[in-house]
């Protein structure tokens, strides 16, 4: 069991306009832009990264926008939902804001005794607020949004299976533990975790499956404190037969991948070094970083990523 794993640290997904996306998460959902960089296997596509104001691992929702992307088909072996943390009690704070900035078909569920409320983003990507007491996490505040009601990371994600069965001995070799089970819906949570610790998996054994779009989740990653333990895992899950990249240097965190038996891409990623390593604390998110290999041509890049208004 890989002791190492400490809950999510980002969930990665694909958009179409990198403008609506910023405003999205910023402006609606009231999280910080902590960095603005570009994809590392396509410099003309942003990768955008939201979070609290130091980019937490745990808190950090990235998207890449490719302009003129297809939309995405939900379905199976993909995340369906990414569940943010709330303060318990906000959720009609929540529901008041996002209805009267015109997010429509809100829904209100009880999931495993969690209080959610669901919506869509801009590119009709998955999304839960879900009330969540004894959380000392520190949320982002502006855009009108207090201390009180402010998204404090993320809480888990769910995963949409065909079969459940194969994916949940892999969480369980990941360090997590089934605590609840409830119809096709079965929660698993990670003991000592960093808040966000759960991750469901919804069975839907005649659904079609997913096609990646926009909207879709690209990757779910997992958090390791550093890269001593991230090759502990790293030959930990080569010995156990999953076929693992090497460690990829992304800058803000160093990251290895595999593909789970239901299909999703998996990442474990490191909290080191974190998103100051190239910009000032009170500064995040605002400038155009770039990975060094593409700082020669930074003036052909910006000629061609359109840019953000803030």
């Amino acid at each position: 069991m890989l002791k190492q794993i400490k809950g999510l640290h980002h969930v990665t997904s694909m958009a179409a306009s990198a403008q609506e996306n910023s405003d999205f998460f910023t402006k609606v959902l009231g999280l910080r832009r902590v960095k603005k960089t570009v994809n590392f296997d396509d410099p003309e596509v942003y990768h955008l990264y939201y979070g609290d104001e130091a980019g937490t691992p745990g808190s950090v929702m990235t998207y890449f926008p490719f302009p003129h992307i297809a939309p995405g088909r939900k379905g199976t072996g993909e995340v369906g939902e990414t569940y943010f943390a709330v303060p318990d009690g906000s959720l009609g704070y929540w529901k008041e804001r996002l209805s009267g900035l015109g997010l429509r078909d809100l829904r209100e569920r009880d999931l495993f005794g969690e209080k959610h409320l669901r919506f869509e983003g801009p590119d009709q990507d998955g999304f839960s607020l879900v009330e969540t007491a004894n959380d000392d996490r520190k949320g982002w505040t502006g855009e009108g949004i207090g201390s009180s009601q402010a998204i404090q990371g993320f809480r888990g994600a769910s995963l949409r299976l065909r079969d459940a069965g194969a994916t949940a001995e892999l969480l369980a070799f990941m360090n997590y533990q089934q605590v609840e089970r409830k119809d096709n819906w079965v929660r698993f949570a990670v003991a000592g975790g960093n808040g966000a610790d759960f991750i469901d998996i919804e069975t839907l054994s005649s659904a079609d499956p997913a096609r990646q779009g926009s909207g879709s989740v690209h990757h779910i990653a997992f958090a390791v404190e550093n890269r001593s333990a991230q090759l502990e895992v790293r030959q930990a899950l080569l010995d156990t037969g999953y076929q693992v990249t090497p460690v990829i240097d992304r800058d803000y965190f160093w990251a290895i991948y595999f593909r789970t038996p239901g299909g999703i891409l998996f990442e474990i990623a490191t909290n080191e070094p974190g998103f100051d390593r190239d910009e000032d604390t009170a500064h995040l998110g605002e400038a155009l970083k770039l990975p060094s290999r593409y700082e020669p041509y930074r003036s052909q890049i910006e000629r061609i990523l359109t840019p953000i208004a803030d």
